[in-house]
């Protein structure tokens, strides 16, 4: 593994630490007031587009790149915090008809 590798990983990782204080978040406030789900799909794009990158390095050297798992880790966390949103908008939507 080489210095670029190693500061890629310590990026994804900066970036993932932030997710599970977001999840926990939204699962405390259950609401979606506040949250931007497009925000949410960008940056899983922007991570997908980094797991293609890893996968055209791997067709052309055939050398896996550890930070791909970081990748993963990361989709993983947005992609909770989307399903999230969804259950919150939900629960929203809820309190609304509720209220009049």
């Amino acid at each position: 593994m080489d210095i670029v590798q190693l500061c890629e990983i310590g990026m994804l990782i900066a970036f993932g630490f932030s997710w599970p204080f977001n999840i926990s978040k939204s699962l405390r406030s259950r609401t979606a007031k506040g949250k931007s789900v497009t925000f949410e799909f960008i940056v899983v794009f922007g991570y997908l587009v980094g797991v293609l990158g890893k996968l055209i390095t791997y067709s052309r050297t055939g050398v896996w790149a550890y930070s791909i798992w970081f990748y993963f880790a990361d989709i993983a966390m947005v992609s909770i915090d989307i399903v999230l949103y969804f259950r919150n908008r939900r629960l929203d939507r809820l309190r609304e008809s509720a209220a009049a």
